[in-house]
């Protein structure tokens, strides 16, 4: 395998490591860039840690009313 080869190949991995790190919750482009000096070690790193679960905070309750001018009828 010649140099090009191989080069297509890790580029080729490492697109594929930051899908699967967006797929995880993790930074596709950290990882994207992390994949260029680890290669194979990135994927492994990507598939062994946990994901991250979305934070989802909870809307405040007087976001859901409507404004005193739209509850008048006319």
């Amino acid at each position: 395998m010649d140099q090009t080869e191989g080069a297509i190949g890790w580029g080729t991995l490492t697109l594929i490591n930051a899908g699967l790190a967006q797929g995880k919750g993790r930074s596709g482009l950290g990882w994207f860039l992390a994949s260029l000096l680890l290669g194979p070690l990135a994927t492994f790193l990507i598939v062994v840690l946990p994901a991250i679960e979305p934070r989802i905070e909870p809307m405040p309750r007087e976001g859901w009313a409507l404004p005193p001018s739209r509850t008048e009828t006319p």
